[in-house]
């Protein structure tokens, strides 16, 4: 590896003119030498592309991708990836704040790291309100600012299965490698990141850093929020697709372990269903159940 190699993030944007410039801030301050950074706008309705342009002026040499149509968060990302020049990736959330250590913590940990085969590193994150004020860890941590619960490292396929390895994805530095062998992120999907997770802990080791390097913001209109809206449009798609990962996944596994492993997410989902009324995804994904059983005493 070299002393500093190129690391490129990619800011995406969509109405969040009220932080992006702090979020821009945020990388061109990073205590890392070596960075490229590519800016995406996905066609906002607020005033995030003017503010993007104003803050360009003093930064011209920066990327800039301006959607014409909203394309989504999978699409507009590879978009930028094709573009990249990187090592390294972090896909980062115009709203959310990199903390200035924390791509030289990242470079480390890849440089000093005992895992082979490792493709991603990750690590804490302090969650902050829309206003800037400090509201959690999203891993809980002790008194000497360490997580209470140690992180699986290494082969975390099966922690992930289960649900059990959440990762903050805008804590993520991904090896431009793992992008392009897995060709991004899978654009039929309403979101990206379980499915991302599933197939790169597949064929990756990950690693944790037991620090935080991210400012997240918890925004009322976030994406998360909509897993759990009732006869919603969007949450119908979040929901779906979430039943599409599991299946790709069944398809990923290789050993009844790992089919117990995704049982329980599964389990999980049903009842979520359940809880937003949605029957129709509750049928689809008790087949994805009945499979497993299947699955357990003939070879298919």
């Amino acid at each position: 590896m070299q002393n500093n190699p190129l690391v490129t993030i990619i800011c995406l944007c969509y109405n969040h003119g009220a932080y992006v410039v702090e979020s821009l801030n945020s990388v061109i301050n990073q205590s890392y030498p070596s960075i490229e950074l590519i800016i995406v706008d996905d066609s906002s309705t607020d005033n995030s592309k003017k503010v993007i342009t104003n803050w360009l002026e003093k930064n011209p040499q920066i990327q800039f991708i301006a959607n014409k149509t909203n394309l989504g968060n999978t699409k507009s990302f590879n978009k930028a990836l094709k573009l990249a020049k990187g090592e390294y990736v972090i896909d980062l959330a115009a709203d959310d704040l990199l903390l200035p250590n924390c791509v030289t913590l990242q470079i480390d940990a890849f440089k000093k790291s005992g895992y082979k085969n490792l493709g991603v590193v990750y690590g804490n994150v302090k969650l902050i309100s829309e206003n800037g004020t400090f509201d959690s860890y999203y891993f809980p941590v002790n008194t000497q600012k360490k997580v209470i619960e140690n992180r699986i490292t290494g082969d975390i396929y099966e922690s992930v299965l289960s649900g059990g390895n959440s990762i903050c994805s805008v804590s993520a530095m991904i090896k431009k490698t793992v992008f392009d062998r897995l060709q991004g992120y899978d654009e039929t999907l309403a979101y990206e990141d379980l499915d991302f997770w599933i197939r790169a802990s597949r064929q990756y080791e990950f690693d944790f850093i037991d620090e935080p390097l991210v400012q997240k913001r918890i925004v009322t209109n976030s994406l998360g929020s909509d897993f759990f809206k009732k006869k919603d449009s969007r949450a119908k798609k979040i929901n779906h697709s979430t039943y599409l990962i599991l299946k790709k996944a069944i398809a990923l596994n290789r050993t009844r372990a790992e089919d117990l492993a995704i049982q329980k997410r599964i389990h999980n989902e049903i009842i979520h269903t359940l809880k937003i009324n949605d029957f129709g995804l509750f049928f689809k994904l008790l087949g994805l159940r009945v499979l497993l059983v299947k699955r357990k005493f003939f070879k298919l």
